[in-house]
């Protein structure tokens, strides 16, 4: 079982706005987890078919291209990707949407301004689950 500590940890981070990326990877790679991040829905998706099955995935809902719940259907999907741990993280907190995140296969939901901390710490529980 590998421990939220662990360096070989690795997250999918599909974020559209750069200060908001810049943030999250700083934040991720300071509780030591390796980071690989999509700028666009259209990125992820190709991400998703092309690299191995992350730790987990933190995904914004309002991207270009495709919109993170499109992703998220995608992802669960995909072989392989089915239990990832998927994280939606942003700034559309309409009740609907959280709803049709959490019906697709979202294990949580984070509405944006986050707290780092609070972030950092239901990730680790994901992480947990997911070894």
């Amino acid at each position: 079982m590998e421990s939220p500590d662990s360096p070989n940890l690795r997250v999918l981070m599909v974020e559209d706005e750069e200060d908001t990326a810049s943030l999250l990877k700083f934040l991720l790679e300071r509780a030591s987890y390796q980071v690989v991040h999509a700028k666009d829905g259209r990125q992820a998706q190709e991400l998703v078919n092309t690299i191995a099955p992350p730790n987990l995935v933190l995904l914004d809902v309002m991207l270009p291209f495709l919109s993170g719940l499109q992703v998220l259907t995608v992802i669960r999907k995909r072989e392989g990707w089915k239990k990832v741990p998927i994280v939606m993280l942003t700034a559309d907190g309409s009740a609907h949407d959280i709803k049709r995140a959490l019906e697709n296969g979202a294990n949580d939901y984070m509405i944006k301004p986050f707290n780092p901390q609070e972030l950092t710490n239901r990730l680790k529980r994901f992480v947990g689950q997911a070894a």
